[in-house]
């Protein structure tokens, strides 16, 4: 008779112990864990390699940022910015949740800087900022924001 009254109370505490885990395996992979979301002041190189789309102010189309690590200079990305059929080469930096890229149409000269902050809230998949073509002082910068496609 104890086995039988025990039977309840043992598959009860079983379905209770198979939620928990489940529950516990939920929160573990769950995007909203703190660990799946950086800050914006944790943001790093190796968070701003992937892929990017980009819209600046004033234009129809999104470019397309590709970054990855640099070659040579280590804490750096290194990649493109596509433009249509058009590509230009750019390099760019973290600094506490500052982003700086600057964009190259001949792979020499600086052509545009993009100078930007990664967006609270945003897991580090956010940058706003301003696009500023070199060579042009006169004209003012324009707002751009940066959202990540890929890891």
């Amino acid at each position: 008779m104890l086995t039988l009254a025990f039977r309840p109370l043992a598959r009860a505490s079983l379905y209770i112990a198979a939620y928990a885990v489940c529950a516990s395996v939920y929160a573990q992979n769950s995007s909203e864990s703190p660990a799946d979301c950086p800050e914006a002041w944790e943001m790093n190189t190796s968070l701003l390699q992937g892929e990017w789309v980009a819209r600046i102010a004033d234009q129809d189309n999104a470019a397309v940022l590709r970054l990855g690590p640099h070659p040579e200079w280590q804490g750096t990305v290194k990649g493109e910015v596509r433009r249509g059929d058009k590509n230009h080469a750019m390099v760019g930096d973290v600094n506490d949740g500052a982003v700086t890229l600057e964009e190259s149409a001949n792979g020499i000269n600086i052509s545009a800087t993009w100078l930007g902050e990664v967006s609270e809230g945003s897991c580090a998949r956010e940058v706003r900022g301003h696009y500023q073509i070199e060579g042009n002082g006169d004209a003012q910068p324009l707002p751009f924001v940066l959202r990540k496609r890929t890891p």
